[in-house]
C-alpha cells in the first residue's frame, strides 16, 4: 500500500527541525532566501513505491572527492535542478545545512519555538514564550510580547485560596498578592491555587472545621481535605495563576 506522501514529507520535516534546534539553536533565519518548496520537492520526486533500501539515508546521491564518497543533499526545485551540496555532518536526512535551516523555518510557522522571552510577559509575568516568524506570544497566557506598553497597564488583582503543605499540615488562606504572601509563610510544598477571597476562604475554613488547629489557618492532613485539594490540583499552579490574571487584564480591556 502506498505511503500518504504528505505525511511523510511532515515527518521528515520535523526531524530536520528538531536537528537544527539541537545543533544549531533556533535562529535560522539565514536560510530565508531559500525556498522551502525544496525540501518538499526532494521528498516528493523520490518513489514512495520503491523498496525500502532505496530510499535510505545509505543511498542517497554521492560523489567522490579525493577518494572518498560525498553524500548529496537530495533538494530539488521545482524545474528538478538538484542541490547538490554535501549532507551536514550528523543529519538526519540527506539535506544539507542550508536546506535543513529552510526545513526548520518551513515547520515553525505553524508550530513555533518555545523559549525564553526578551523580557517578561507584561500580561502575567511569565519568562517563556513561543516564538513564531511574526513574533512572540507568551506560553502561559499567550498574550503577544509588546501588546501592553510598559508602564501602562497596572497589574490586574486576582484574588486566590491557597493551599500550602508544611510538614504534616495544610494551610488554607487567601491573598490579592500570592506570591508575595508566600515569600512570607513556612511551607513545604505549594498545593493549589482555588479562585476566590475571603469569602471562600472562610467558607473552607468551615468546611474542614474539624480538622482546624485552634487559633490558626493550619489544618491537620485529612481525607477529606486531601481529596479537595486533589480536586483543585494541576500541574503548574504558577502557571494557573498567571492565566488567571491574564484573562483579568483582558477582560479589564
Amino acid at each position: 500500500m502506498p505511503m500518504d506522501t504528505s505525511g511523510k514529507i511532515a515527518s521528515h520535516v520535523m526531524i530536520a527541525r528538531v536537528w537544527i534546534d539541537g545543533g544549531f539553536g533556533v535562529d535560522a533565519g539565514v536560510a530565508s532566501t531559500v525556498s522551502a518548496d525544496w525540501v518538499a520537492v526532494s521528498l516528493v520526486t523520490r518513489n514512495h513505491n520503491a523498496p525500502a533500501s532505496q530510499n535510505s539515508p545509505a543511498s542517497a546521491a554521492a560523489r567522490t572527492v579525493a577518494g572518498m564518497a560525498v553524500r548529496e543533499c537530495t533538494a530539488r526545485d521545482h524545474d528538478g535542478g538538484r542541490c547538490r551540496a554535501a549532507v551536514a555532518d550528523g543529519a538526519p536526512i540527506s539535506l544539507c545545512t542550508q536546506h535543513l535551516l529552510v526545513a526548520h523555518d518551513w515547520i515553525v510557522r505553524d508550530v513555533g519555538v518555545t523559549d525564553l522571552l526578551p523580557s517578561p510577559c507584561l500580561a502575567c509575568g511569565s519568562r517563556t514564550g513561543i516564538r513564531y516568524p511574526t513574533g512572540w506570544i507568551c506560553a502561559i497566557c499567550e498574550w503577544r510580547v509588546g501588546e501592553l506598553p510598559d508602564g501602562e497597564t497596572e497589574p490586574a488583582r486576582v484574588d486566590v485560596v491557597y493551599y500550602l503543605r508544611w510538614r504534616d499540615r495544610i494551610k488554607i488562606g487567601t491573598s490579592g498578592n500570592p506570591r508575595g504572601r508566600l515569600a512570607a509563610l513556612p511551607y513545604d510544598e505549594l498545593l493549589a491555587f482555588e479562585r476566590g477571597d475571603r469569602r471562600l476562604e472562610q467558607r473552607r475554613h468551615a468546611q474542614f472545621a474539624g480538622q482546624r488547629i485552634p487559633g490558626s489557618e493550619w489544618f491537620r492532613v485529612n481525607d477529606e481535605l486531601l481529596a479537595h485539594v486533589a480536586e483543585l490540583r494541576v500541574d503548574e499552579p504558577w502557571d494557573q495563576y498567571h492565566r488567571w490574571v491574564s484573562r483579568a487584564v483582558a477582560l479589564r480591556g
